[in-house]
């Protein structure tokens, strides 16, 4: 994927024409994701809520999506681009020498750890232990990764 190459930090403070307020008006899609004014976040905004999550604690991506809609006065935020502006946060972070963002206590919607983050689950995994999170694995051919009772762990917006 070549994420060694891309510059991570110039996507990340490039807020092109965000943020944006879309009004929906596909049934479908305002049924499915919970609202017809859709948002859509720049990237920093993601990365600033993450910076947020203390040691030992954990937030998930719906929890920023539901405090970016908030604070934008959006129904939802779309979760199509968080998950790519939280990608490009962690990949961000990976490639400063200073100002780390705390990436890996970002966890997908169930607990899941997210395999496109830098060196894929295992350097999510690592830091997760080595803040007394347990991690446990499902699946045989293909594998997932899940904090143990993260639910008890999140951090509040």
């Amino acid at each position: 994927m070549n994420e060694d190459k891309k510059d991570f930090n110039a996507r990340l403070n490039d807020s092109k024409d965000m943020p944006k307020i879309i009004e929906m008006t596909d049934e479908k899609g305002i049924k499915q994701w919970g609202g017809s004014k859709l948002l859509i976040a720049p990237p920093i905004d993601y990365d600033k809520y993450m910076k947020l999550v203390p040691k030992g604690k954990l937030i998930t991506t719906n929890e920023i999506r539901a405090k970016l809609a908030k604070d934008y006065n959006a129904e939802v935020c779309c979760p199509l681009t968080a998950g790519i502006f939280v990608q490009i946060a962690a990949w961000a972070s990976y490639q400063r020498k200073t100002d780390e963002t705390p990436y890996w206590r970002t966890l997908k919607a169930n607990g899941e750890l997210n395999k496109k983050y830098p060196e894929a689950f295992e350097l999510q995994k690592k830091k997760l232990e080595e803040e007394g999170h347990t991690i446990i694995e499902k699946g045989k051919s293909d594998k997932k990764y899940f904090v143990k009772d993260f639910e008890k762990k999140l951090f509040d917006l």
